[in-house]
This record gives structure tokens, sequence and C-alpha cells, in this order.
């Protein structure tokens, strides 16, 4: 039965730029947050072009921003190119501003980016505190490699702001897989406020969709959210080619934001090779990942979620630009018998390639090779939102009687 939090309200920003992981592990939790609490209603602020393609729990909704997307050299660009990228950020921090003044959060929760997309959160953060609002960031298990993560943020000073504005900060994983700050000289202020929270869980649907393929029987292909996953896909195919012996059904997706001549291109080319089936999008990738005998993918966060929680044998191929936090994720990964890694370079041998999905197809799942890695993110977020709301509520009462 779920417990009831009155009338609750959490704020949640992803700044969305590339890819779909922030939008998908704020989503996670806002469900599951919801869940286990009556009265509680999440908003969810996202510059996701695709946030509205996602379905949302009742008292969970999206506020839209408009959408800028990072480009592989690591610049910005507003998605709509006649646009000036100035205008667009003034249009994103006016839009949460007035977002969280008018929906008054009790607990703000910022994903990945400390004072968001080029600061447009900073403003925001210092107006809630002032209110009394719960602040609190939340990391993912790798951010990036650490001299390039302390030279961004030192640009910034956001060290010293983390400190002063948040009252927590999550890390969506467990302490003894790795720490996202490693490397980094670390502020007392800051490293007092780190909860290693663990990975979040993902369920299936309850009801698999008569569309799904059978369960058990394909090799799924994930390129995330697809705007840098072509290579994967062009790597893949040739793999199938290469090898006759390679027969067992694959299932690729493309991602949202694979360019259209790719997904065309990699469309024509699956046509004519029974074994490989293209699916360009899918928001319940979650059931995907259910029903695949094994997992070949580039190993964004949510993926390994999703390999844990459903305790699938994955070929891991990670991605190095424009962060190295695909190549860290993997390479510790891979280290505590997780899953399988695979260069970029040998990928691109179709013979290697080919072996190595044939090997991952054969390999152990992550409870038999891995068996200590355990999900405990979101009870424990749960559990936390509980304590922060009771001390809320406390102070309130105190505040009355006084």
């Amino acid at each position: 039965m779920p417990r009831r939090l009155g009338n609750a309200r959490i704020l949640m920003y992803s700044h969305d730029t590339f890819g779909l992981g922030h939008l998908r592990r704020c989503r996670t939790i806002a469900h599951s947050l919801v869940e286990d609490y009556r009265g509680l209603n999440v908003l969810i602020i996202s510059g996701a072009t695709i946030a509205g393609a996602f379905d949302y729990r009742a008292r969970v909704d999206f506020v839209k921003i408009p959408s800028v997307i990072k480009l592989r050299n690591g610049e910005y660009t507003s998605m709509d190119r006649h646009i000036d990228l100035q205008e667009t950020m003034k249009m994103r921090q006016s839009i949460i501003r007035h977002t969280a003044e008018t929906f008054e959060p009790d607990i703000f929760i910022i994903d990945k980016e400390p004072l968001g997309l080029r600061g447009e959160v900073e403003d925001t953060l210092a107006y809630l505190k002032t209110r009394g609002t719960t602040l609190i960031l939340g990391l993912r298990d790798v951010m990036d490699a650490p001299h390039l993560l302390e030279a961004e943020w030192k640009r910034h000073d956001v060290l010293r702001k983390i400190g002063n504005l948040y009252d927590d900060v999550w890390v969506y994983g467990p302490p003894d897989f790795y720490d996202p700050l490693t490397g980094i000289d670390i502020p007392q202020s800051v490293r007092s406020k780190m909860n290693f929270v663990g990975f979040l869980q993902r369920k299936a649907s309850l009801e698999p969709s008569t569309s799904q393929p059978g369960r058990e029987d394909y090799l799924l292909v994930t390129t995330g959210g697809g705007g840098d996953g072509a290579d994967l896909v062009r790597d893949v195919i040739a793999a199938y080619d290469v090898d006759p012996t390679l027969t067992h059904k694959a299932v690729i997706v493309l991602g949202p934001y694979m360019s259209a001549d790719q997904r065309s291109k990699f469309r024509e080319a699956c046509e004519s090779r029974p074994r490989l089936e293209i699916i360009e999008f899918d928001n319940r990738m979650e059931d995907r990942i259910a029903g695949a005998k094994a997992v070949v993918a580039m190993g964004g966060y949510n993926t390994y979620c999703e390999i844990l929680s459903f305790d699938k044998p994955a070929l891991i191929v990670p991605r190095t630009q424009p962060r190295e936090e695909q190549l860290i994720r993997a390479t510790r990964a891979s280290e505590l018998g997780l899953i399988s890694m695979l260069s970029g370079e040998d990928s691109a041998d179709a013979v290697k390639f080919a072996s190595a999905i044939k090997d991952v197809l054969k390999r152990d799942p992550p409870s038999v090779s891995a068996p200590g890695m355990h999900l405990e993110g979101l009870p424990n977020i749960s559990r936390i939102v509980d304590d922060w709301m009771k001390r809320k509520s406390g102070h309130a009462l105190s505040l009355a009687q006084g």
C-alpha cells in the first residue's frame, strides 16, 4: 500500500542535449516515487525533443523547454537552426524559473549538470533555496574522465557552488562500482553530502505487447538515443555478413536521434538480410531488453541498469567522444565481470566482432558472472525523500506551534 505524503511536490530538471539518458533516468525515479507515495506530484523539466513520446504515470508530467543539441565536438546549437543559441538559452532559463515559481516544489532534483546547461538553473536554485526547497544534485555513476570534468567545473566554480547550494548529492550507483568524482580534489562541503544510493532498477510492462518478438529468441542491439550509433549498427551488419554461422536473429533499435539518411540506409540494407530486424524507436526499451537473449550496446547508464535488472549477458562497444564516460564504465564493468567489452576499433573488424557476438550469446548472465551488483537506488531514494518530507513537516509544525 503506498504511503501518503500530503500534497508534496517534486520538480526535476533534465537538460537533455544528446540522447535520452537523462530524461529516462528522471522518469524512472518519478514513477517509482509516485508508486510509493500517494499525494505526491512530480514535474520534469526536459529539453528532449521527444519527451512526449514516452508514457507518464498519473501525477507525473513534464514541461518541455526549447531543445539544444550537443555536437560531436562538444559544442551546442539550437535544435531550431533559425533561432540563435543565446535566444534559446534565455527562453529555457525563463521557463525554468517561471515553472519553479509557479509549481513551488518541496524538493528540486537536478540531473547531472549542477548549474544546468550553461548555468541556466543557477538563478532558480538560488531562488528556491530562499524558499526552503530541498535541493538535490543527482550524478550518474560515471561522469567523465577526471581531468576533463575538473577543467570544466573549475571554469565555472562548480564545486564551491555545489557546496553552497545543494542539500544532498545522490550518486546513482554503488560506492564499490565507481566514484564519479574520483581523481578530483573534492572539498569536504561536497564530499560530506555525497550519498551513493545505488543503481536504478527497471521493470518490464505487466502486459507484454503483442508486437514484441517471442521472448529469449533474439539478440538486441541498441544505440541509446542513436545520435552517435551509426558505427555500431554498421559494424553489426558487417559482422553478420562476414560470418554465415552467426545465425541468431538480431533486433536493432536505431534510436530517435540517428539521422534520417542513416536510418534509411540501414533499413534498406536489412531488407535483404532476414536475420536482421530494424526498429527505429521503442519507448519501452525495458520490454525489449527483458525479452532478449543477450544485448549488444554502446553502454550508457540506463543500458547498464537494464542489463542488471533483467540479468542479460551483454557486449559493450563504448563511444569515447565527446565524453569518456562510456569507456570508463565499460572498463570497470568488464573488470568486475559484469559485461564483455570490445573497442570501436575491434568492432570495425567484422571477423572479430562476429566472434564476440557469438561469445556473448553463450555468456553467463550478470547474476552468475558478477553476483555482487545490486539495484537498490529506487528504494533508497524513496526512503530519503520520506525523511526529507518528515523533516519539513516537523519543522512546519514546530513553527506553527511556536
